[in-house]
Protein backbone atom coordinates (compact mmCIF):
# COMPACT_ATOMS: atom_id res chain seq x y z
CA UNK A 1 0.00 0.00 0.00
CA UNK A 2 1.74 3.21 -1.38
CA UNK A 3 0.65 6.29 0.53
CA UNK A 4 0.44 9.54 -1.38
CA UNK A 5 3.22 12.26 -1.04
CA UNK A 6 -0.35 14.66 -0.34
CA UNK A 7 -1.01 12.35 2.64
CA UNK A 8 2.67 12.38 4.06
CA UNK A 9 2.46 16.35 3.91
CA UNK A 10 -0.47 16.60 5.50
CA UNK A 11 0.75 14.08 8.44
CA UNK A 12 3.90 16.44 8.64
CA UNK A 13 2.01 19.82 8.83
CA UNK A 14 0.05 18.45 11.27
CA UNK A 15 2.97 17.17 13.68
CA UNK A 16 3.95 20.46 13.31
CA UNK A 17 1.10 22.55 14.19
CA UNK A 18 1.17 19.90 17.42
CA UNK A 19 5.10 20.69 17.99
CA UNK A 20 4.22 24.40 17.82
CA UNK A 21 1.30 24.50 20.04
CA UNK A 22 2.64 22.11 22.76
CA UNK A 23 6.49 24.86 22.53
CA UNK A 24 4.14 27.89 22.61
CA UNK A 25 3.50 27.50 26.72
CA UNK A 26 -0.36 28.82 25.87
CA UNK A 27 -1.80 25.49 26.90
CA UNK A 28 -3.06 24.29 29.98
CA UNK A 29 -5.12 21.50 31.75
CA UNK A 30 -6.99 19.06 29.67
CA UNK A 31 -6.07 21.17 26.49
CA UNK A 32 -2.23 20.70 26.75
CA UNK A 33 -2.91 16.80 28.21
CA UNK A 34 -5.03 16.45 24.94
CA UNK A 35 -2.39 17.72 22.33
CA UNK A 36 0.28 15.75 23.87
CA UNK A 37 -1.71 12.62 23.63
CA UNK A 38 -2.06 13.55 20.17
CA UNK A 39 1.54 14.64 19.65
CA UNK A 40 2.65 11.18 21.31
CA UNK A 41 0.54 9.32 18.40
CA UNK A 42 1.34 11.02 15.85
CA UNK A 43 5.23 11.36 16.58
CA UNK A 44 6.38 7.45 15.53
CA UNK A 45 3.90 7.70 11.94
CA UNK A 46 5.20 11.79 11.26
CA UNK A 47 8.97 10.26 11.74
CA UNK A 48 8.16 7.41 9.24
CA UNK A 49 6.30 9.60 7.03
CA UNK A 50 9.66 12.20 7.01
CA UNK A 51 11.85 9.49 6.16
CA UNK A 52 9.68 8.59 3.45
CA UNK A 53 9.15 11.45 1.70
CA UNK A 54 12.83 12.60 2.27
CA UNK A 55 13.95 9.06 0.12
CA UNK A 56 11.26 9.68 -2.61
CA UNK A 57 12.41 13.31 -3.05
CA UNK A 58 16.10 12.10 -3.17
CA UNK A 59 15.38 9.52 -5.50
CA UNK A 60 13.35 11.75 -7.52
CA UNK A 61 16.40 14.26 -8.23
CA UNK A 62 18.87 11.09 -8.61
CA UNK A 63 16.63 9.82 -11.31
CA UNK A 64 16.76 13.32 -13.45
CA UNK A 65 20.54 13.68 -12.64
CA UNK A 66 22.24 14.11 -16.11
CA UNK A 67 25.50 14.52 -15.31
CA UNK A 68 28.91 14.19 -18.11
CA UNK A 69 31.15 13.12 -15.41
CA UNK A 70 31.16 9.21 -15.39
CA UNK A 71 32.31 8.80 -11.91
CA UNK A 72 29.44 10.82 -10.58
CA UNK A 73 26.76 9.18 -12.52
CA UNK A 74 28.36 5.95 -11.16
CA UNK A 75 27.82 7.58 -7.57
CA UNK A 76 24.25 8.29 -8.74
CA UNK A 77 23.00 5.13 -9.60
CA UNK A 78 24.30 3.34 -6.73
CA UNK A 79 22.68 6.11 -4.85
CA UNK A 80 19.65 5.40 -7.24
CA UNK A 81 20.14 1.45 -6.40
CA UNK A 82 20.00 1.78 -2.76
CA UNK A 83 17.17 4.11 -2.59
CA UNK A 84 15.22 1.56 -4.40
CA UNK A 85 16.11 -1.01 -2.36
CA UNK A 86 15.36 0.75 0.78
CA UNK A 87 12.23 2.93 -0.01
CA UNK A 88 9.75 -0.10 0.02
CA UNK A 89 10.81 -1.03 3.64
CA UNK A 90 10.36 2.63 5.09
CA UNK A 91 6.82 2.96 2.78
CA UNK A 92 6.18 -0.59 4.57
CA UNK A 93 6.88 0.45 8.10
CA UNK A 94 4.96 3.56 7.46
CA UNK A 95 2.06 1.47 6.50
CA UNK A 96 2.26 -0.49 9.87
CA UNK A 97 2.52 2.69 11.25
CA UNK A 98 -0.65 4.43 9.90
CA UNK A 99 -2.76 1.35 10.77
CA UNK A 100 -5.27 2.74 12.85
CA UNK A 101 -4.98 1.57 16.48
CA UNK A 102 -7.25 0.28 19.40
CA UNK A 103 -8.18 3.10 21.46
CA UNK A 104 -7.04 0.72 24.62
CA UNK A 105 -3.50 -0.04 23.76
CA UNK A 106 -1.76 2.84 25.78
CA UNK A 107 -3.91 1.80 28.47
CA UNK A 108 -2.59 -0.34 31.85
CA UNK A 109 -4.51 -3.56 32.03
CA UNK A 110 -6.21 -5.72 34.55
CA UNK A 111 -4.34 -9.06 34.23
CA UNK A 112 -6.72 -12.49 35.53
CA UNK A 113 -5.46 -15.94 35.57
CA UNK A 114 -8.09 -18.64 36.57
CA UNK A 115 -7.15 -22.23 37.08
CA UNK A 116 -8.89 -24.30 35.16
CA UNK A 117 -9.28 -28.45 33.96
CA UNK A 118 -6.29 -30.42 36.05
CA UNK A 119 -7.40 -29.92 39.59
CA UNK A 120 -4.01 -28.75 41.55
CA UNK A 121 -1.55 -28.87 38.83
CA UNK A 122 -3.37 -26.70 36.97
CA UNK A 123 -3.52 -24.22 40.22
CA UNK A 124 0.15 -24.96 40.21
CA UNK A 125 0.56 -23.64 36.22
CA UNK A 126 -1.46 -20.65 37.11
CA UNK A 127 1.31 -19.72 39.48
CA UNK A 128 3.70 -20.40 36.85
CA UNK A 129 1.88 -18.07 34.35
CA UNK A 130 1.67 -15.08 36.55
CA UNK A 131 5.22 -15.40 37.25
CA UNK A 132 6.15 -15.29 33.55
CA UNK A 133 4.03 -11.98 33.33
CA UNK A 134 5.91 -10.67 36.18
CA UNK A 135 9.17 -11.31 34.85
CA UNK A 136 8.17 -10.34 31.58
CA UNK A 137 6.46 -6.87 32.97
CA UNK A 138 9.90 -6.67 34.81
CA UNK A 139 12.32 -6.28 31.53
CA UNK A 140 9.22 -3.94 30.10
CA UNK A 141 10.01 -1.70 32.86
CA UNK A 142 6.20 -2.06 33.79
CA UNK A 143 4.97 -2.10 37.57
CA UNK A 144 2.49 -5.08 38.66
CA UNK A 145 0.59 -4.77 41.49
CA UNK A 146 -1.41 -7.99 42.98
CA UNK A 147 -5.36 -6.85 43.36
CA UNK A 148 -6.68 -9.86 44.79
CA UNK A 149 -5.64 -13.98 44.77
CA UNK A 150 -7.37 -17.25 46.21
CA UNK A 151 -4.32 -19.47 47.07
CA UNK A 152 -4.83 -23.30 46.61
CA UNK A 153 -3.74 -25.80 48.88
CA UNK A 154 -0.33 -26.69 47.80
CA UNK A 155 0.84 -23.04 46.81
CA UNK A 156 -0.50 -22.49 43.53
CA UNK A 157 -3.71 -19.93 42.10
CA UNK A 158 -7.06 -20.94 41.55
CA UNK A 159 -7.59 -17.26 40.57
CA UNK A 160 -5.36 -14.02 40.98
CA UNK A 161 -5.84 -10.89 39.68
CA UNK A 162 -3.12 -8.24 39.06
CA UNK A 163 -3.01 -4.53 37.42
CA UNK A 164 0.15 -4.11 35.26
CA UNK A 165 1.19 -0.54 34.68
CA UNK A 166 3.58 1.02 32.14
CA UNK A 167 3.97 1.91 28.72
CA UNK A 168 2.06 0.06 26.08
CA UNK A 169 0.87 -2.42 28.51
CA UNK A 170 -2.68 -3.70 26.96
CA UNK A 171 -1.08 -2.92 23.56
CA UNK A 172 1.28 -6.17 23.86
CA UNK A 173 -0.60 -7.79 26.21
CA UNK A 174 -3.86 -8.70 24.90
CA UNK A 175 -2.92 -11.11 22.52
CA UNK A 176 -2.55 -13.42 25.92
CA UNK A 177 -6.11 -13.87 26.36
CA UNK A 178 -7.08 -17.16 25.99
CA UNK A 179 -6.74 -20.70 27.49
CA UNK A 180 -2.65 -21.51 27.91
CA UNK A 181 -2.25 -25.72 28.23
CA UNK A 182 0.66 -27.16 29.94
CA UNK A 183 1.94 -30.61 29.69
CA UNK A 184 4.56 -32.12 32.46
CA UNK A 185 4.76 -34.70 35.16
CA UNK A 186 2.42 -33.06 37.96
CA UNK A 187 4.57 -32.75 41.61
CA UNK A 188 1.33 -34.59 43.09
CA UNK A 189 2.13 -37.61 40.11
CA UNK A 190 4.04 -40.03 41.90
CA UNK A 191 3.94 -42.69 38.87
CA UNK A 192 5.91 -40.37 36.91
CA UNK A 193 2.81 -39.41 34.34
CA UNK A 194 2.51 -36.90 32.05
CA UNK A 195 -0.55 -34.66 32.74
CA UNK A 196 -2.83 -32.53 30.48
CA UNK A 197 -3.92 -28.92 32.42
CA UNK A 198 -5.26 -25.33 31.68
CA UNK A 199 -5.40 -22.10 33.05
CA UNK A 200 -7.54 -19.15 31.61
CA UNK A 201 -5.73 -15.50 30.94
CA UNK A 202 -7.97 -12.43 30.57
CA UNK A 203 -6.35 -9.32 29.69
CA UNK A 204 -8.70 -6.27 30.39
CA UNK A 205 -8.04 -2.39 29.74
CA UNK A 206 -7.80 -0.63 32.10
CA UNK A 207 -10.42 2.84 31.93
CA UNK A 208 -10.46 5.87 34.11
CA UNK A 209 -13.19 7.10 36.38
CA UNK A 210 -14.36 9.37 33.06
CA UNK A 211 -14.77 5.89 30.88
CA UNK A 212 -16.32 4.20 33.70
CA UNK A 213 -19.11 5.99 35.75
CA UNK A 214 -20.71 3.57 38.47
CA UNK A 215 -23.31 5.10 40.78
CA UNK A 216 -23.39 4.22 44.15
CA UNK A 217 -27.20 2.88 44.13
CA UNK A 218 -26.50 0.41 41.09
CA UNK A 219 -24.23 -1.26 43.56
CA UNK A 220 -24.51 -3.78 46.32
CA UNK A 221 -21.55 -3.80 49.13
CA UNK A 222 -21.22 -6.54 51.37
CA UNK A 223 -18.19 -7.07 54.45
CA UNK A 224 -17.83 -10.00 55.93
CA UNK A 225 -14.59 -11.60 57.59
CA UNK A 226 -11.93 -12.51 54.89
CA UNK A 227 -10.95 -16.55 54.85
CA UNK A 228 -7.84 -18.66 53.58
CA UNK A 229 -4.04 -18.28 53.08
CA UNK A 230 -3.79 -14.11 54.24
CA UNK A 231 -1.60 -13.74 57.06
CA UNK A 232 -2.94 -12.86 60.53
CA UNK A 233 -5.59 -10.83 59.95
CA UNK A 234 -7.56 -13.64 58.15
CA UNK A 235 -10.59 -14.31 60.07
CA UNK A 236 -9.77 -11.97 62.53
CA UNK A 237 -11.63 -8.46 60.88
CA UNK A 238 -14.22 -7.77 58.32
CA UNK A 239 -12.67 -6.48 55.47
CA UNK A 240 -13.20 -8.73 52.94
CA UNK A 241 -15.40 -6.94 50.43
CA UNK A 242 -17.86 -7.97 48.09
CA UNK A 243 -19.25 -5.95 45.21
CA UNK A 244 -22.16 -6.53 43.38
CA UNK A 245 -22.88 -4.31 40.02
CA UNK A 246 -26.57 -4.73 40.03
CA UNK A 247 -27.70 -3.77 36.44
CA UNK A 248 -24.90 -5.91 35.04
CA UNK A 249 -25.16 -8.80 37.40
CA UNK A 250 -21.06 -8.67 37.99
CA UNK A 251 -19.79 -9.72 41.49
CA UNK A 252 -16.11 -8.83 42.32
CA UNK A 253 -14.86 -9.84 45.99
CA UNK A 254 -11.39 -8.92 46.80
CA UNK A 255 -10.23 -9.42 50.62
CA UNK A 256 -6.00 -9.33 50.54
CA UNK A 257 -5.34 -6.03 52.10
CA UNK A 258 -6.31 -5.79 56.00
CA UNK A 259 -8.14 -2.74 55.23
CA UNK A 260 -12.01 -2.61 54.26
CA UNK A 261 -11.31 0.54 52.52
CA UNK A 262 -8.28 -0.67 50.29
CA UNK A 263 -9.92 -4.01 49.64
CA UNK A 264 -13.15 -1.52 48.32
CA UNK A 265 -10.57 0.37 45.70
CA UNK A 266 -9.39 -2.48 44.36
CA UNK A 267 -12.46 -4.58 43.70
CA UNK A 268 -14.01 -1.12 42.56
CA UNK A 269 -10.83 -0.85 39.94
CA UNK A 270 -11.62 -4.69 38.71
CA UNK A 271 -15.24 -4.31 38.32
CA UNK A 272 -14.16 -0.67 36.56
CA UNK A 273 -11.89 -2.66 34.06
CA UNK A 274 -14.56 -5.31 33.65
CA UNK A 275 -17.79 -3.45 32.81
CA UNK A 276 -14.88 -1.05 30.76
CA UNK A 277 -14.66 -4.38 28.61
CA UNK A 278 -18.11 -5.11 28.55
CA UNK A 279 -18.72 -1.98 26.95
CA UNK A 280 -16.18 -2.56 23.94
CA UNK A 281 -17.47 -5.93 23.87
CA UNK A 282 -20.62 -4.88 23.02
CA UNK A 283 -19.60 -1.76 20.47
CA UNK A 284 -17.48 -4.39 18.55
CA UNK A 285 -20.43 -6.96 18.44
CA UNK A 286 -19.74 -9.85 16.42
CA UNK A 287 -15.98 -9.21 16.41
CA UNK A 288 -15.54 -8.88 20.28
CA UNK A 289 -17.98 -12.34 20.81
CA UNK A 290 -15.29 -14.21 18.73
CA UNK A 291 -12.53 -12.88 20.78
CA UNK A 292 -14.02 -13.23 23.81
CA UNK A 293 -14.67 -17.08 22.74
CA UNK A 294 -11.39 -17.68 23.06
CA UNK A 295 -10.74 -17.97 26.65
CA UNK A 296 -13.59 -20.59 26.53
CA UNK A 297 -14.12 -22.46 29.82
CA UNK A 298 -10.71 -23.69 30.90
CA UNK A 299 -11.52 -26.74 29.41
CA UNK A 300 -7.81 -28.98 28.02
CA UNK A 301 -8.97 -28.75 24.13
CA UNK A 302 -9.83 -25.03 24.03
CA UNK A 303 -6.28 -23.70 23.85
CA UNK A 304 -3.99 -20.53 22.49
CA UNK A 305 -1.11 -22.38 23.70
CA UNK A 306 0.88 -25.34 24.87
CA UNK A 307 3.92 -25.34 27.04
CA UNK A 308 5.25 -28.81 26.88
CA UNK A 309 7.86 -29.62 29.51
CA UNK A 310 8.98 -32.90 28.46
CA UNK A 311 10.01 -31.51 24.86
CA UNK A 312 11.10 -28.24 26.15
CA UNK A 313 8.63 -26.62 23.77
CA UNK A 314 6.27 -23.67 23.25
CA UNK A 315 3.85 -23.69 20.75
CA UNK A 316 1.67 -20.79 20.08
CA UNK A 317 -1.74 -22.33 17.85
CA UNK A 318 -3.07 -19.18 16.55
CA UNK A 319 0.32 -18.20 14.46
CA UNK A 320 1.57 -21.84 14.86
CA UNK A 321 4.97 -20.45 16.00
CA UNK A 322 6.77 -23.30 18.27
CA UNK A 323 9.72 -22.14 20.12
CA UNK A 324 12.16 -24.84 21.68
CA UNK A 325 13.28 -22.43 24.88
CA UNK A 326 10.31 -23.04 27.32
CA UNK A 327 12.50 -21.65 30.21
CA UNK A 328 13.31 -18.78 28.59
CA UNK A 329 9.89 -18.11 27.92
CA UNK A 330 8.81 -18.66 31.55
CA UNK A 331 11.49 -16.07 32.17
CA UNK A 332 10.20 -13.67 30.00
CA UNK A 333 12.68 -13.02 27.29
CA UNK A 334 10.41 -15.91 25.18
CA UNK A 335 7.71 -15.01 25.73
CA UNK A 336 8.60 -11.11 24.51
CA UNK A 337 9.66 -12.91 21.17
CA UNK A 338 6.23 -15.14 21.20
CA UNK A 339 4.33 -11.43 21.93
CA UNK A 340 6.28 -10.06 19.10
CA UNK A 341 5.46 -12.34 16.43
CA UNK A 342 1.61 -12.27 17.71
CA UNK A 343 1.95 -9.05 16.96
CA UNK A 344 3.70 -8.87 13.57
CA UNK A 345 1.02 -11.50 12.69
CA UNK A 346 -1.84 -8.97 13.77
CA UNK A 347 -0.44 -6.41 11.26
CA UNK A 348 0.28 -8.17 8.80
CA UNK A 349 -3.46 -9.83 8.28
CA UNK A 350 -4.61 -5.72 9.08
CA UNK A 351 -2.46 -4.54 6.09
CA UNK A 352 -3.82 -7.35 3.46
CA UNK A 353 -7.03 -6.58 4.61
CA UNK A 354 -6.45 -2.76 3.79
CA UNK A 355 -5.31 -4.05 0.10
CA UNK A 356 -1.46 -3.96 0.26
Amino acid sequence: MTIPNDRLAQIANRFAELEARLASGQLEGDAFVSASRDYAELEPVARVAEEVRTMRGELAELEKLDDPDPEMRALAEEEVARLKAELPEAEHRLAIAMLPRDSADTRPAMLEIRAGTGGDEAALFAADLYRMYERYAAEQGWRVEMISANASDIGGFKEVVANVAGQGVFAKLKFESGVHRVQRVPVTESGGRIHTSAATVAVLPEPSEVDVQIEDKDLKIDIYRASGAGGQHVNTTDSAVRITHLPSGLVVICQDERSQHKNRAKAMQVLRARLYEKMRDEAQGAEAEARKAMVGSGDRSERIRTYNFPQGRVTDHRIGLTLHKLNEVLEGPGLGELIDALIAEDEAKRLAALGE
